[in-house]
């Protein structure tokens, strides 16, 4: 199983996403601190998700965080996030 679907296994079994985009964009970094020969080690990640609700933007990255905290401690070096309320998903594609 690569990183990507790790990520995307446990982000589905969490948070029941509406919309999951799991992008690795490790070549974007070949050179560069935390860069991995093979990549798997930097990713762009949207998750639009109802267990959202009532969270700030921070709490939501601690949410994601928290659920990935040991490929964070391990291969992982650097995770961008876009995390959104499906109400909010819907009003930023229309």
């Amino acid at each position: 199983m690569t990183m990507a679907d790790t990520i995307r296994t446990k982000l589905e079994a969490a948070l029941a996403p509406a919309r999951l985009e799991v992008i690795d964009e490790s070549h974007k970094h070949a050179g560069h601190a935390g860069a991995q020969p093979g990549g798997e080690s930097h990713f762009h990640v949207t998750v639009v998700s109802a267990a959202f609700a009532g969270l700030n933007r921070v709490a939501r990255h601690r949410l994601v965080n928290t659920t990935l905290a040991a490929e964070l401690a391990g291969s992982v070096h650097a995770l961008a996030l876009e995390t959104r309320l499906p109400e909010e998903d819907q009003a930023r594609r229309t």
